[in-house]
Protein backbone atom coordinates (compact mmCIF):
# COMPACT_ATOMS: atom_id res chain seq x y z
CA UNK A 1 0.00 0.00 0.00
CA UNK A 2 0.92 3.31 -0.80
CA UNK A 3 1.68 6.06 1.83
CA UNK A 4 -0.18 9.03 0.82
CA UNK A 5 1.51 11.23 4.04
CA UNK A 6 3.46 14.14 2.54
CA UNK A 7 6.63 12.71 3.93
CA UNK A 8 5.89 9.95 2.17
CA UNK A 9 5.89 11.62 -0.95
CA UNK A 10 8.75 13.95 -0.61
CA UNK A 11 10.66 11.03 0.41
CA UNK A 12 9.46 9.06 -2.54
CA UNK A 13 10.31 12.34 -5.04
CA UNK A 14 14.04 13.03 -3.80
CA UNK A 15 14.57 9.35 -4.34
CA UNK A 16 12.98 9.29 -7.89
CA UNK A 17 14.99 12.02 -8.85
CA UNK A 18 18.56 11.08 -7.57
CA UNK A 19 18.01 7.10 -9.03
CA UNK A 20 15.56 7.42 -11.99
CA UNK A 21 18.54 8.41 -14.25
CA UNK A 22 20.97 6.05 -12.89
CA UNK A 23 18.72 3.44 -12.83
CA UNK A 24 17.36 4.49 -16.85
CA UNK A 25 20.98 4.46 -18.03
CA UNK A 26 22.24 1.04 -16.67
CA UNK A 27 18.93 -0.73 -18.23
CA UNK A 28 19.54 1.34 -21.18
CA UNK A 29 23.17 -0.04 -21.94
CA UNK A 30 21.68 -3.74 -21.21
CA UNK A 31 18.51 -3.20 -23.72
CA UNK A 32 20.05 -0.72 -26.02
CA UNK A 33 17.05 1.04 -26.74
CA UNK A 34 16.48 4.16 -24.53
CA UNK A 35 12.89 4.31 -24.62
CA UNK A 36 12.57 0.99 -23.71
CA UNK A 37 15.17 1.43 -20.80
CA UNK A 38 13.16 4.55 -19.87
CA UNK A 39 9.72 2.24 -19.55
CA UNK A 40 10.92 -0.34 -18.14
CA UNK A 41 12.50 2.10 -15.16
CA UNK A 42 9.21 3.58 -15.39
CA UNK A 43 7.52 0.22 -14.54
CA UNK A 44 10.49 -0.58 -11.31
CA UNK A 45 9.77 3.08 -10.12
CA UNK A 46 5.99 3.02 -9.99
CA UNK A 47 5.92 -0.50 -8.12
CA UNK A 48 8.30 1.31 -5.66
CA UNK A 49 5.74 3.84 -5.15
CA UNK A 50 2.66 1.52 -4.60
CA UNK A 51 4.85 -0.28 -2.44
CA UNK A 52 6.60 2.95 -0.86
CA UNK A 53 6.48 2.31 3.03
CA UNK A 54 8.15 -1.15 2.90
CA UNK A 55 10.70 -0.41 0.28
CA UNK A 56 11.87 2.17 2.43
CA UNK A 57 12.26 0.46 4.92
CA UNK A 58 14.82 -1.57 3.57
CA UNK A 59 18.79 -1.06 3.90
CA UNK A 60 19.36 -0.11 0.03
CA UNK A 61 15.80 0.69 -1.36
CA UNK A 62 17.53 1.24 -4.76
CA UNK A 63 19.02 -2.42 -5.49
CA UNK A 64 15.51 -3.29 -4.51
CA UNK A 65 14.45 -0.97 -7.93
CA UNK A 66 16.75 -1.85 -9.98
CA UNK A 67 16.44 -5.83 -9.58
CA UNK A 68 12.98 -5.22 -10.43
CA UNK A 69 13.71 -3.28 -13.02
CA UNK A 70 16.66 -5.49 -14.28
CA UNK A 71 14.10 -8.78 -14.21
CA UNK A 72 11.44 -6.56 -15.80
CA UNK A 73 14.06 -6.01 -18.92
CA UNK A 74 15.26 -9.38 -19.28
CA UNK A 75 11.45 -10.26 -19.06
CA UNK A 76 11.19 -8.08 -21.97
CA UNK A 77 14.18 -9.36 -24.10
CA UNK A 78 13.05 -13.02 -23.40
CA UNK A 79 9.58 -12.27 -25.42
CA UNK A 80 11.85 -9.93 -27.93
CA UNK A 81 14.01 -13.17 -28.74
CA UNK A 82 10.98 -16.03 -28.51
CA UNK A 83 9.23 -13.29 -30.84
CA UNK A 84 12.10 -13.29 -33.63
CA UNK A 85 12.53 -17.03 -33.60
CA UNK A 86 8.50 -17.02 -34.60
CA UNK A 87 9.49 -14.68 -36.80
CA UNK A 88 12.10 -16.59 -38.60
CA UNK A 89 10.10 -19.58 -38.72
CA UNK A 90 7.32 -17.82 -40.92
CA UNK A 91 7.76 -18.10 -45.01
CA UNK A 92 8.12 -15.14 -46.36
CA UNK A 93 5.23 -13.34 -47.80
CA UNK A 94 4.73 -12.29 -51.71
CA UNK A 95 4.50 -9.07 -52.63
CA UNK A 96 1.12 -8.00 -53.48
CA UNK A 97 0.94 -7.00 -57.40
CA UNK A 98 -0.28 -3.38 -57.79
CA UNK A 99 -4.28 -3.73 -58.42
CA UNK A 100 -4.75 -3.89 -62.51
CA UNK A 101 -7.00 -0.59 -63.63
CA UNK A 102 -9.34 -2.45 -65.33
CA UNK A 103 -10.18 -4.42 -62.05
CA UNK A 104 -11.06 -1.48 -60.25
CA UNK A 105 -12.85 -0.33 -62.97
CA UNK A 106 -15.02 -3.30 -63.21
CA UNK A 107 -15.73 -3.45 -59.44
CA UNK A 108 -16.44 -0.02 -59.60
CA UNK A 109 -19.23 -0.49 -62.28
CA UNK A 110 -20.88 -3.47 -60.37
CA UNK A 111 -21.23 -1.18 -57.43
CA UNK A 112 -24.15 0.60 -60.02
CA UNK A 113 -25.58 -2.68 -60.28
CA UNK A 114 -28.48 -3.72 -58.33
CA UNK A 115 -27.91 -6.13 -55.74
CA UNK A 116 -29.25 -9.20 -57.70
CA UNK A 117 -27.43 -8.43 -60.88
CA UNK A 118 -24.23 -8.08 -59.37
CA UNK A 119 -24.93 -11.14 -57.28
CA UNK A 120 -25.56 -13.64 -60.84
CA UNK A 121 -22.56 -11.60 -62.47
CA UNK A 122 -19.75 -12.33 -59.53
CA UNK A 123 -21.28 -15.89 -58.84
CA UNK A 124 -21.50 -16.84 -62.53
CA UNK A 125 -18.22 -14.84 -64.12
CA UNK A 126 -16.08 -14.65 -61.09
CA UNK A 127 -17.10 -17.96 -58.95
CA UNK A 128 -17.64 -20.14 -62.54
CA UNK A 129 -21.04 -21.44 -60.80
CA UNK A 130 -23.26 -22.39 -63.83
CA UNK A 131 -26.90 -20.68 -63.76
CA UNK A 132 -28.57 -23.61 -62.51
CA UNK A 133 -26.85 -23.76 -59.28
CA UNK A 134 -27.05 -20.18 -58.90
CA UNK A 135 -30.59 -20.70 -59.29
CA UNK A 136 -31.08 -23.22 -56.70
CA UNK A 137 -28.58 -21.48 -54.20
CA UNK A 138 -30.74 -18.56 -54.64
CA UNK A 139 -34.52 -19.86 -55.02
CA UNK A 140 -35.09 -18.38 -58.38
CA UNK A 141 -35.77 -20.11 -61.72
CA UNK A 142 -33.40 -21.04 -63.75
CA UNK A 143 -34.72 -19.03 -66.40
CA UNK A 144 -34.61 -15.39 -63.35
CA UNK A 145 -30.87 -16.01 -62.96
CA UNK A 146 -30.67 -15.66 -67.03
CA UNK A 147 -32.87 -12.61 -67.29
CA UNK A 148 -30.37 -11.36 -64.39
CA UNK A 149 -27.23 -12.01 -66.32
CA UNK A 150 -28.37 -10.44 -69.14
CA UNK A 151 -29.55 -7.21 -67.71
CA UNK A 152 -26.49 -7.01 -65.43
CA UNK A 153 -24.21 -7.35 -68.80
CA UNK A 154 -26.03 -4.73 -70.51
CA UNK A 155 -26.05 -2.35 -67.51
CA UNK A 156 -21.88 -2.83 -67.64
CA UNK A 157 -21.51 -3.11 -71.00
CA UNK A 158 -22.98 0.51 -71.51
CA UNK A 159 -21.38 1.86 -67.88
CA UNK A 160 -17.96 0.72 -69.49
CA UNK A 161 -17.95 2.25 -72.18
CA UNK A 162 -19.09 5.50 -70.71
CA UNK A 163 -16.29 5.23 -68.86
CA UNK A 164 -13.52 4.46 -70.99
CA UNK A 165 -14.90 7.09 -73.86
CA UNK A 166 -14.78 9.76 -70.80
CA UNK A 167 -11.40 8.78 -70.18
CA UNK A 168 -10.75 8.99 -73.74
CA UNK A 169 -11.65 12.44 -74.05
CA UNK A 170 -10.04 13.25 -70.87
CA UNK A 171 -6.54 11.89 -72.24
Amino acid sequence: MRGDQPDDRAAFDRFFQTWYGRVTAQIHAYLGDRAEAEDVSQEAFLRAWQRWPDVAAYEDPVAWVRRVAWNLATSRLRRLTVAARVLRRQPLVAPVPAVDPNHVALVAALRTLPERQRRVIVLHYIADLPTAEIAVSLGVAQGTVLSWLHRGRAKLADHLSETSSGEAVTS
